[in-house]
């Protein structure tokens, strides 16, 4: 627990960049249906419906390659016929992002209710008589896919609490009977068995690509951090690609420290202030904290022995986090050990330290006090754990791993051999210049994981266990 951490400035390793991947092939879009059908099967569900909007995108990106754009969309799937997409007016020219639909193994409707306000309404069939048209009725059972399902501990009915639009809903419910429509978001976001919390080679060399962008956009930022230009300015060393964001960019300076989670307001970067800042490309999400300074002898009075007392207990801390990231390590041993080495009086770690992300920023997690649920190879973690202080402000580590047994890792190996050589060269880092104990099952996918610069003003100025 007292192992000694050591500030030292050291160059930042050069892993390489990654290429974007194309789409998904149709027989990875096609195993995903098919593993959502044995789900449906196992629950005795007839239909599944599956609503979308711009927010709430990844579930229908898993399932067809589609995101609705400007308006919602809703998928139609039974146990055996080609599912049936509904979008509004403008999404229809869209629909060819989808491989399966360019395959012919997507069906479309245009209902123009999901389009915008006062945009035509005049081509549509009804809801209801759709619904009906793709065999619900009466003696159906219908899981409704959102982005959210319930507890008992949230209500006592939870199952029959959905959150997709009512008005959807409320078609079925017409049709079906009450107690025939369920909440089925588990299916694709629960985090030991649902389908999108475990990833194919395929999904962890886009996640990679992701966190590539983001993390050599955040170096790039920290590179060229400075002092006298406003938060707008500084967000543009991001060097944004247009890849969409799963979240919105963020950087809290002296304009809006009071505000959490902001996008920039235009207000100076000021020397002597703390400072977070993140991005968050679809499947990643690279965030740092720490204070516009050059050294310790820059900061205010009250945050004097910042490193010592604050920087290297919260670095000792994802150490063991990241030694204890093994398969079948149970999700309540992360909230003990952060409980332990972070005590909540001084550091305040309020959410969950570590969280399962996917092309959304959150999917769902495993780990939370008492969870007896356990780490599987395939799941995508968020090294995400979020300290404050009145005093030292705060410190992060913000980056995307993967757990891969040997099956998957050599897959990886066998099937993108330059990512996969590009994870071992993140590992060597970690290890060897930064002295992390990795399992190995452990496969960092940004290229500056468990680098912690505690002052923005020299990004060199690393933490290490190497002195």
């Amino acid at each position: 627990m007292n192992k000694q951490v050591f500030l030292k400035e050291m160059d930042w390793p050069e892993i390489g960049v990654a290429a974007p991947l194309p789409a998904p092939s149709v027989e990875e879009m096609e195993s995903r249906i098919a593993k959502c059908h044995q789900m449906m099967k196992e629950r005795n569900l007839t239909h599944l419906v599956v609503f979308g909007d711009r927010e709430h995108f990844a579930n229908l990106m898993y399932l067809t390659h589609f995101d609705p754009r400007f308006e919602d969309a809703v998928l139609i799937m039974n146990q055996t016929d080609t599912p049936l997409i509904l979008v509004g007016n403008e999404c229809v020219s869209h629909l060819t992002v989808s491989p399966l639909y360019n395959a012919k193994k997507l069906r479309h409707e245009r209902y123009q209710p999901l389009s915008l306000l006062g945009q035509p309404r005049d081509e549509s069939r009804s809801l209801d008589t759709i619904l009906q048209s793709e065999g619900i009725s009466e003696i159906s059972n219908v899981g409704c896919i959102g982005w959210k399902y319930f507890n008992g501990e949230e209500f006592p009915d939870y199952q029959f609490q959905i959150e997709i639009p009512a008005y959807i809903v409320d078609a079925l419910r017409t049709i079906c009977g009450h107690d025939n429509v369920v909440n089925a978001s588990d299916i694709l976001m629960a985090p030991s068995y649902g389908l999108r919390a475990k990833c194919s080679a395929y999904e962890i060399a886009v996640f990679e690509f992701s966190n590539v962008m983001a993390s050599e956009g955040m170096k790039n930022l920290l590179k060229n951090f400075r002092t006298g230009v406003t938060d707008y300015e500084l967000v543009k060393e991001y060097q944004y690609t247009g890849y969409p964001l799963n979240c919105h960019i963020g950087i809290k300076s002296s304009g809006n420290q009071h505000i959490g989670l902001s996008s920039p307001v235009g207000a100076e970067i000021r020397k002597g202030d703390p400072c977070s800042t993140n991005i968050g490309y679809w499947g990643s999400n690279i965030c740092r904290a720490g204070w516009v300074t050059e050294s310790e002898d820059d900061l205010p009075e009250k945050a004097q022995g910042y490193v010592d007392n604050y920087v290297a207990a919260y670095f000792r801390a994802c150490a063991k986090w990241f030694e204890s990231m093994k398969i079948g390590t149970k999700g309540k041993v992360f909230r003990e050990l952060i409980d332990e080495y972070l005590p909540f009086d001084k550091f305040s770690v309020y959410l969950n330290p570590g969280h399962l992300i996917h092309m959304d920023e959150w999917l769902s997690t495993p780990i939370y006090a008492g969870s007896e649920e356990e780490i599987q190879s395939g799941m995508y973690m968020q090294v995400d754990i979020i300290v404050r202080s009145p005093n030292y402000f705060s410190t992060r580590m913000e980056d995307g791993i993967v757990i891969a047994d040997s099956k998957l890792r050599s897959q990886l190996k066998e099937q993108y051999p330059d990512i996969y050589k590009r994870c071992m060269a993140r590992r060597e880092f970690m290890i060897n210049q930064l002295g992390f104990s990795l399992p190995e099952e452990v496969l960092p996918l940004s290229n500056m994981t468990g680098i912690i610069a505690p002052f923005f003003l020299n990004y060199k100025k690393i933490l290490s266990f190497k002195a």
